[in-house]
């Protein structure tokens, strides 16, 4: 995955508003007033944060004669949730040494009594 792709993803992803509306989406595709429904916000502050969604990638829509539904595209998550797997994997393997420093320890302190 591209840095900046990357980037996009995240930010848009810190806002909690932007999250609760993929959870929304995660369940099908809606539409700009059935998204804002749960909001205390305006249609036009809900269609500004679907913007950034779909900047970066996270959403698309879809033209359907007088309605424009928001689909979920879980892409850009995937590659995300990879690039934290990658660091899990490293913090994973840091603490499985530390827990055979720590046996190692033990070991000694049982021989030594």
């Amino acid at each position: 995955m591209r840095p900046e792709t990357l980037d996009a993803t995240f930010a848009a992803l810190a806002d909690p508003t932007r999250r609760a509306i993929l959870a929304r989406l995660a369940t099908g595709e809606a539409t700009i007033n059935e998204l804002a429904e749960p909001f205390a916000m305006s249609q036009p502050a809900i269609s500004k944060h679907v913007k950034v969604l779909e900047r970066a990638g996270l959403v698309t829509r879809r033209i359907d004669a007088q309605r424009r539904p928001v689909r979920l595209e879980a892409e850009p998550m995937k590659a995300a949730a990879s690039w934290i797997d990658d660091y899990r994997k490293f913090w994973e393997r840091r603490f499985d040494a530390l827990d055979a420093v720590l046996d190692e320890m033990k070991a000694e302190e049982k021989k030594s009594r």
